[in-house]
């Protein structure tokens, strides 16, 4: 279809249209025509029929009340019929991939003119292509979802199964041998958690905490037992299903009565009396993709302990939605076994053996939390940026008063901290095996969850503050700082809650302390 061929006008031109049944104004040197859409108005006809709108530039009022994405939907978009002679917009809309130029609303390392340690060219890269990916496939999925509540689309996670997007999400490792990473961008071998990190701060991007669980969250802490646990058969058959997108897994642990305790977990595993399967019976609650999971990695209690057995949704298993603080296409289920027979072969970890296999994979989780909360910390930055600079009131910018830049330079100090802490330790990371992590980071990594978390907080509180009632409504100008207030306290809770993984930290660091260590 040909694009509708635009005129040019004066402003003198424009001022004439300037009664019922013919009303122009200016937005950003464009010209919309709003004669036939005065009574379709949300917010009334007298609004676009005061004096001071028709005819008029009315970019100010405008943007101080709509975001710019609302001039770019089709039933609006049509109505422009024109430009201002002689002058251009200076307005942009997003542009797929494109890096922000509002201060600090990228990290340092994506910043012009700033360098950094860490990242290399081939990182860049890798950013750069994500960015377009998220930007093309995920982000419009994720507005729509958290909408509709549902699942996310196939064919976001098809899209995301043709890059191996999947078994990156695991990290750097055995897994990724043989595989095509992000259409041969990078070699299996040169993958590094940096990239790691990439894709989980580009996904996060979206500004929909739920949706972000839901496109398969449950992978990330659900198939690492399977992957460094399982038999060799076992992982033959599940990891190329999950990596394909073809099957789902989630991490079957928390109860109603046990919470974050795993030694007092009730779901029970006995086996059969010829001793090839086990049967399982209990409930499980707040799992993250549990209602379509076809895989749940299960924490039972057994005669020998505390043991973890992979369960496919056979007869027996059911699951129910919960219904949460954010969306439901994270797909939050309370699970049922009700004398579910699995082989004993689905035994991940030896019997009795549950706590090392789920411990194993708790650094990774946490630090996979930290690289999401740093990177919607700056999200919320840079939605704050754009709204003082264009609000007004009493007559001059909100970033006129003192206790709003104030406000400001906290959320700057605590997001630029946060994602300087995580750039070291995912450092460390790199250069160090996976029994050094264990030893020297499990604390380090409960440190910054503990501070991100309550950075992020923090930065959600003053952010409603600043942003006043739109700061507490689901559309219009603040509708990514409610979303933010709104389910932030999931990530505090979630991985261990922050008083929990403090105590973790220091009783650490008091493991390591000198014995002749004195003031």
């Amino acid at each position: 279809m040909a694009s509708k061929q635009l005129k040019e006008f004066t402003r003198e031109e424009v001022e004439k249209h300037n009664k019922p049944g013919d009303v122009w104004v200016i937005i950003d040197a464009k010209v919309y025509d709003l004669s036939r859409f005065v009574g379709l108005h949300p917010g009334g006809q007298a609004v676009l029929l005061d004096e001071e709108v028709v005819g008029q530039d009315v970019t100010e009022a405008f943007y101080g009340l709509h975001r710019h994405e609302v001039l770019e939907r089709p039933q609006y978009a049509r109505l422009q019929i024109g430009t201002i002679k002689g002058e251009e917009s200076v307005i942009i809309g997003s542009v797929a991939g494109a890096l922000s130029k509002v201060p600090y609303a990228e990290p340092t390392w994506l910043s012009d003119g700033y360098h950094s340690p860490y990242f290399n060219e081939g990182h860049r890269k890798f950013q750069k292509v994500m960015r377009q990916f998220v930007d093309e496939y995920v982000y419009p999925d994720a507005q729509a979802r958290e909408l509709d509540e549902k699942r996310a689309s196939q064919e976001v996670i098809d899209k995301m199964a043709e890059l191996n997007l999947h078994a990156m999400r695991l990290g750097p490792g055995k897994h990724l041998k043989g595989l095509t990473l992000m259409n041969g961008l990078v070699k299996p071998e040169e993958f590094d958690y940096f990239h790691e990190l990439i894709i989980t701060q580009e996904i996060v991007r979206c500004g929909a905490r739920g949706y972000g669980d839901g496109l398969l969250g449950g992978e990330v802490i659900g198939l690492p037992p399977v992957l460094n646990f399982g038999t060799p058969e076992m992982k033959a058959k599940i990891l190329p299903e999950v990596f394909s997108g073809k099957k789902f897994i989630c991490l079957a642990i928390s109860e109603a009565h046990a919470g974050s305790d795993v030694m007092g977990l009730k779901t029970t595993a006995v086996k059969s009396e010829d001793g090839k399967e086990w049967i399982i019976n209990g409930e499980k609650k707040w799992i993250t993709n549990g209602h379509f999971a076809d895989y749940f990695t299960t924490g039972c209690r057994t005669e020998d302990g505390f043991t973890v057995i992979l369960v496919p949704r056979v007869e027996g298993v059911s699951t129910k939605l919960i219904k949460t603080s954010y969306s439901s296409t994270a797909g939050t289920a309370y699970i049922t076994y009700d004398n579910v027979r699995v082989p004993v072969e689905n035994t991940l970890g030896p019997e009795g053996g549950g706590i090392f296999v789920i411990l194993s994979n708790f650094n990774h989780e946490r630090w996979v939390m930290c690289c999401a909360s740093a990177r919607s910390q700056r999200l919320v930055v840079e939605e704050v940026l754009k709204w003082i600079s264009q609000r007004k009131a009493f007559g001059k910018p909100l970033s006129s008063q003192a206790v709003v830049r104030n406000k400001v330079a906290a959320m700057i100090a605590r997001c630029e901290s946060t994602q300087g802490w995580l750039e070291n330790i995912t450092y460390q990371m790199c250069n160090m095996s996976y029994k050094e992590q264990a030893s020297k980071l499990a604390g380090q990594i409960a440190f910054l969850k503990m501070y991100s978390t309550q950075s992020a907080q923090e930065t959600a509180r003053d952010a409603v503050q600043i942003f006043g009632g739109r700061g507490i409504t689901k559309t219009g100008m603040g509708k990514f700082i409610e979303h933010y207030h709104r389910t932030v306290p999931f990530d505090a809770l979630l991985g261990g809650a922050e008083d929990v993984l403090a105590d973790l930290g220091v009783r650490q660091a008091m493991r390591a302390m000198p014995k002749n260590a004195r003031l």
